[in-house]
């Protein structure tokens, strides 16, 4: 069973994986996860082994406005969905974020058994998100999930484009680090993970982590578009409304992923321009 598949990452894995798995779906606009009886009702009635998790208010900035919503999303939700699960004896995988940790340190890399400490509200939800399945279930956390296609949402990679082939100029954090994830890498590593459960904390993250200016020139760069559109910024002029609420050195990998290798942003791309025949 999936929570969130119709979202930017659950919709692919099913995409991916439908052939190795049957999906049942817990869809937003039948099950409100935050109504604890209608998700106990969904849950029993269904017969499944695992409960994949990835249904999340996401919005980061809107979290810090809307704080009740995401915690009553990321906590309340999570909480309504995992008790509901294990009641039934069956297995639960929660997809997290590196926005659980703190991102302060320039010289961090953060692996899985590192202590999270979030600065803002969405980081704060889906870290307690993790308190409750913690030792009971599986936790993944994903970083900057980008893919090929996605008309329903844009993510990162396809925001940028949409700008650069616009002729606009952009401003770009060049003093930040993030570890941007091929989400057909996620599916995969996946996979393994749902054929192997265990109680353990995965990070399915990109291979390589790079900062938002030298990914944007790459987009640029990969896809043909005017780099020189560009333009570098510092983080705490772009970020000075939102300045506490997301990590700014957010270098993250695996040292429990030793069953897919996970692709850098470059490969990464070079898969999307080979999906779209450019």
């Amino acid at each position: 069973m999936i929570s969130g598949s119709t979202g930017l990452v659950g919709s692919r894995i099913i995409e991916l994986l439908k052939d190795d798995f049957n999906f049942i779906q817990l869809i937003a606009k039948d099950v409100d996860i935050t109504d604890s009886q209608k998700v106990s009702n969904f849950i029993n009635e269904k017969d499944f082994d695992i409960f994949l998790h990835l249904a999340a208010y996401t919005n980061v900035n809107g979290a810090e406005i809307e704080k009740d919503l995401a915690y009553k999303i990321n906590v309340d939700g999570t909480k309504n969905v995992f008790d509901s699960v294990i009641n039934k004896d069956k297995k639960f995988i929660y997809i997290s974020t590196d926005f659980v940790f703190s991102g302060n340190d320039k010289d961090k890399i953060y692996i899985e058994t590192d202590i999270p400490n979030p600065s803002g509200v969405y980081g704060k939800t889906k870290y307690h998100g993790e308190k409750i399945v913690n030792g009971k279930g599986m936790i993944i956390r994903i970083s900057y999930p980008y893919r090929a296609q996605f008309e329903e949402k844009k993510d990162f990679v396809s925001s940028i484009k949409s700008i650069l082939e616009n002729g606009q100029e952009i401003k770009v954090v060049t003093d930040s680090i993030f570890t941007p994830t091929f989400i057909d890498d996620i599916a995969y590593g996946l996979k393994h993970l749902l054929n192997n459960f265990e109680i353990n904390t995965y990070h399915l993250v990109g291979s390589r982590y790079i900062s938002p200016y030298d990914a944007v020139k790459l987009i640029a760069n990969k896809f043909n578009l005017n780099s020189n559109l560009v333009k570098p910024t510092t983080f705490s002029s772009y970020f000075k409304e939102y300045a506490a609420i997301r990590p700014q050195y957010s270098a993250i990998k695996s040292t429990n992923n030793n069953f897919y290798k996970m692709k850098s942003f470059e490969a990464g791309l070079d898969e999307i321009i080979k999906f779209l025949n450019l």
